[in-house]
């Protein structure tokens, strides 16, 4: 019997290329992302393996640039208000007027999941990652914004982007055209402890 295989032969190992080539982009041209592309983003994310095939995740596009704007100075005044143990450097930049934690990109995608979904956290993050490389694939900047969450976690913050009720945000991601491209960070040698 032949032996079967996953893998598609990539040219040029495509797939290797785009995980050592994507960069977190903190910084964007204001030029809207096209619909049909966020579309395809979002049905990429959806590829991703979830638990039990549970695909518990529900994505709410925001392209609105006054709700942007709106998201921002209100999640940095949230993050001051209950976080004491930000580090000085972080504190100084939510502080910051001229900050946006999306860094004007024109797009946020958040992807949430039922708050009682077990494994909401682990698939979510799995879409997140598939939605950030499709974003690279399609010549798109993203990032993760944490600064986001916990705002958004609010009932405020949930009804400002129209949460379903029951819904918790695991993952806030912004798309754009990058104006600059981060260089690429050096990483570490990881850890391996080999057993057999």
């Amino acid at each position: 019997m032949a032996e079967v295989s996953l893998r598609r032969e990539v040219q040029g190992t495509e797939l290797d290329d785009a995980l050592r080539q994507r960069r977190s982009v903190r910084d964007y041209v204001p030029d809207p992302v096209p619909r049909r592309v966020l579309e395809s983003l979002v049905e990429t994310a959806t590829l991703a393996p979830s638990a039990m095939n549970e695909q518990p995740w529900h994505f709410t596009v925001v392209a609105d640039r006054a709700l942007l704007d709106s998201i921002s100075a209100r999640a940095k005044a949230h993050m001051l208000k209950v976080d004491g143990t930000l580090p000085d450097h972080l504190r100084r930049m939510l502080e910051d007027r001229t900050f946006h934690i999306f860094y004007h990109a024109p797009a946020l995608i958040v992807i949430s999941a039922p708050e009682a979904a077990p494994w909401a956290v682990e698939d979510c993050a799995l879409a997140a990652e598939n939605l950030m490389l499709a974003a690279f694939g399609h010549g798109l900047g993203s990032c993760w914004i944490g600064f986001a969450q916990r705002w958004l976690a609010t009932g405020e913050g949930a009804a400002a982007i129209g949460l379903p009720a029951g819904f918790r945000v695991m993952a806030p991601i912004i798309v754009g055209k990058p104006r600059t491209i981060p260089a690429r960070v050096a990483r570490r040698t990881p850890a391996i402890h080999w057993i057999g």
